[in-house]
């Protein structure tokens, strides 16, 4: 395959079928950063969104045979991730975790409007305890609903979109949504009003 970046993913899918490696390769570059963020926003560890990365393309190589194209190949993986990182969720659930994966993430959600002055003294200590309140209360949510939320608000998809990707109806998605939102502001308010 002359120039990878070039091909559109249903032609890599097709290849990929076919045995071709590097085909599917393509399709993890494509794809692993968009499939990592997604984990690393619902799981709110690293280590976590990193396995479950993995195991998103090892199922969806394992499951490329019966990927019939009626739904894009981005829907599909990102369908894959969410799924995988539900399942995590739920086994911490049943096995607590000991402590909080304090890494940062690669981008922050609108990084794009941050001012680049200095920080003063005391914005970066504030800027962690939001961060640390955040992440507390997103571990607060089900599975579900941290889903729908993550790729609501982070992914922008839309609810049809979430709900091809969490198998759900639409109605069901905006329920939850309704519902995690609501979670989130009970328990981050006092941030908020300080802001």
């Amino acid at each position: 395959m002359s120039s990878d970046l070039a091909c559109e993913d249903s032609e890599l899918i097709q290849s990929a079928k076919e045995g071709d490696l590097s085909a599917f390769d393509a399709l993890v570059s494509r794809h692993e950063e968009r499939v990592y963020m997604i984990s690393h926003h619902m799981l709110r560890n690293h280590d976590d969104a990193l396995d479950v990365a993995q195991d998103t393309f090892l199922r969806a190589w394992k499951g490329l045979s019966r990927f019939d194209g009626k739904a894009a190949f981005s829907t599909w993986i990102v369908k894959i991730a969410t799924n995988a990182s539900i399942d995590v969720i739920r086994r911490r659930q049943v096995r607590p975790q000991a402590d909080l994966d304090t890494v940062e993430l690669r981008a922050e959600a609108g990084s794009r409007t941050t001012p680049s002055d200095p920080e003063k003294p005391g914005v970066r200590l504030d800027l962690e305890e939001m961060r640390r309140r955040y992440d507390a209360a997103m571990l607060q949510l089900t599975a579900e609903h941290r889903a729908v939320l993550v790729l609501k608000e982070l992914e922008d998809m839309s609810y049809q979109e979430i709900a091809d990707a969490v198998g759900c109806s639409t109605g069901t998605v905006m329920s939850r949504l309704f519902y995690a939102r609501k979670k989130m502001q009970s328990k981050l308010r006092d941030i908020y009003e300080e802001l």
